[in-house]
């Protein structure tokens, strides 16, 4: 919406912005499904963009976002208390070694912020997450990115790139937007060979989809064995409040307090917590959590196979809700041509891989609707 003619508002010169911003590219977030439908005049839209898990709110979080709805003239706990304790005791760690924020990728903004200066570095493999770049970026600092060997994170490669500027590496595991993950003798390694100075960074947000044997559990295996690490985990995926926005870190208790330091007094509202809260203690958590895990294991290779018939090659072995595919030189027809079908994938140019497209796992009757659109574009290619 445009603003009224009678508006004239001031002019900022480029100059007023700092250079690690000014020259600083934004993340992209997927397409919202009613922007779709009113551009193009859609009844059915379905939205296979973004990595949110296709199932809502467990019940328990429901009852208790209607519960709270009267108080939200009050201030959520800035502290966050009683999620931070629930948390601290399902990974059977302090309540010092909880680090919340809106999102993982809060916990990334504020572990930016409180380690990078400009001229120190991070490193990370690519095409990744670019929330790890951004956050270094826009504080002046540098990101070296490592390519990619198989479409699974280098983890040699990155560790030869560590410098006595490198505070942070990130493993994104499974990688987004590839989906795929690193071995437990791949993490071991590596991490008996990370240098003192550096924290890892190990974002497991897609943690409860994963089930091969071979993934490591980042909290159990090396947060608690003395490793300086940082392991991300989130409610946005699995348990449905994408909306929410509620994510946190298990670290060591001194970059979590520096973490606090940084942190956006009120980030996690009180609809935030109460529902993370209530999905953790759902009496049928495990179960629900695991008929999710299933459907997402079946939705997984059906997509994969639907690429194939049509000539594309995912990725993989894809372990997460999402598949990653090379398309062309440019994904964005592909994705124009599914859009105007009513489906929303990602095109992953900001993820720095612009000739690929990401399709996350939907519900069975979701993944079907996608199949059979696919089908329609890629015959009209042909023909």
């Amino acid at each position: 919406m445009s603003a009224p003619m009678s508006a004239k508002f001031a002019e900022i010169a480029d100059s007023f912005f700092k250079p690690a911003v000014r020259d600083l590219v934004p993340y992209e977030p997927g397409k919202p499904v009613e922007e779709v439908q009113r551009e193009l005049g859609l009844e059915r839209v379905v939205k296979l963009a973004s990595n949110e898990g296709p199932f809502g709110p467990f019940p328990e979080a429901l009852d208790a976002l209607a519960a709270t709805a009267a108080e939200l003239n009050r201030y959520p706990d800035g502290g966050a208390y009683r999620l931070r304790a629930a948390l601290a005791e399902r990974h059977d760690v302090r309540f010092e070694e909880i680090a919340l924020g809106a999102g993982a990728d809060g916990v990334v903004d504020a572990l930016s912020q409180v380690s990078l200066d400009p001229g120190d570095e991070v490193v990370c493999g690519w095409p990744s997450f670019p929330s790890y770049v951004i956050g270094a970026k826009k504080l002046g600092a540098a990101a070296r990115t490592i390519a990619l060997v198989g479409g699974r994170y280098d983890l040699q490669g990155m560790l030869s790139a560590v410098t006595a500027r490198t505070k942070l590496v990130y493993v994104c595991h499974p990688n987004n937007p590839t989906g795929t993950m690193n071995t437990r003798e791949e993490l071991d390694a590596y991490f008996e060979r990370v240098p003192e100075h550096v924290v890892t960074v190990l974002d497991q947000a897609y943690f409860e989809y994963v089930d091969d044997p071979d993934y490591a559990d980042g909290i159990e295996e090396y947060a608690k064995t003395g490793r300086r690490v940082v392991v991300l985990r989130t409610f946005s995926k699995i348990f449905g409040l994408a909306g929410l926005r509620v994510g946190y870190g298990v670290a060591p208790a001194g970059l979590v307090e520096a973490i606090g330091k940084v942190r956006r007094a009120f980030d996690i509202t009180s609809p935030a917590q109460v529902a993370a809260i209530a999905s953790l203690a759902a009496p049928r958590a495990d179960s629900e959590l695991e008929r999710r895990r299933r459907l997402n294991a079946e939705g997984r290779p059906a997509i994969e196979r639907a690429l194939q018939e049509h000539g594309f090659d995912p990725v993989g072995p894809a372990v997460a809700n999402f598949v990653f595919a090379e398309v062309g030189e440019d994904s964005r027809p592909l994705f124009e041509q599914l859009l105007r079908e009513g489906v929303i994938v990602r095109p992953t140019h900001g993820f720095g891989a612009p000739g690929a497209i990401r399709v996350s796992v939907g519900t069975p009757e979701e993944n079907a609707f996608f199949f059979e659109a696919l089908g329609r574009v890629m015959s009209a290619v042909r023909a």
